[in-house]
């Protein structure tokens, strides 16, 4: 017998939190169903690794608890990794992905169908990200709408065109993107059926 275990919803994202948050020192502030509204598509790993993290940085900051900051801190760590802040970065290449992260963050803003924006980072994270937009949904959903996947790729595509617009030039800061924003294509006229041209493929 094969039994599938789907990622949790969004209630079961928060009473998944609440478990793992048992045995921490929670502050007032806490709001579990806050934390589970940003976490879609995390599983219950990912939610427990989130618990543990916030639990940590609390200890190291000497905080007589776990608060929203440990916690926000927490899911940005877990979504995009540890933050680098020894990475030396030369002032040109700050500048670089500043533009790059406005270009995301304004599309993000502007664009019609857009999830909303969460946060905006020059801090390196993780192994190669030098920065990142973070949008994050309202809710769970199932269905996406061909608008929405076009302003996705909209908003993938906006830190190369700051790139182009104020430099003049283009880096490879951009490879993860066009990357993402290939699968996203390739699936809207392979599997979707969204193309004009191409009909119901």
């Amino acid at each position: 017998r094969q039994i599938v275990i789907d990622r949790p919803d969004l209630k079961g994202r928060e009473e998944i939190l609440r478990v793992h948050m048992r045995n921490i020192k929670l502050l007032d502030n806490v709001d579990c169903a806050s934390i589970a509204r940003q976490t879609p598509g995390f599983s219950g790993a990912d939610l427990a690794n989130l618990a543990n993290e916030a639990a940590l940085l609390a200890a190291r900051n000497n905080k007589d608890g776990v608060g929203m900051v440990e916690l926000q801190a927490s899911i940005e760590r877990v979504m995009a990794g540890p933050e680098r802040k020894s990475r030396v970065i030369s002032d040109k290449e700050k500048k670089i992905v500043a533009y790059h992260e406005s270009g995301h963050t304004l599309l993000a803003l502007l664009v019609p169908g857009a999830d909303p924006l969460h946060k905006v980072s020059i801090i390196p994270r993780g192994t190669a990200a030098l920065g990142y937009t973070m949008q994050v949904p309202m809710e769970d959903r199932y269905l996406t709408s061909r608008m929405e996947l076009l302003g996705r790729l909209a908003v993938l595509m906006g830190g190369r065109a700051a790139e182009e617009l104020v430099f003049g030039e283009i880096t490879t800061g951009a490879h993860n993107d066009i990357e993402v924003a290939t699968n996203i294509a390739r699936r809207m006229v392979c599997e979707f059926g969204m193309s004009e041209k191409m009909g119901n493929l």
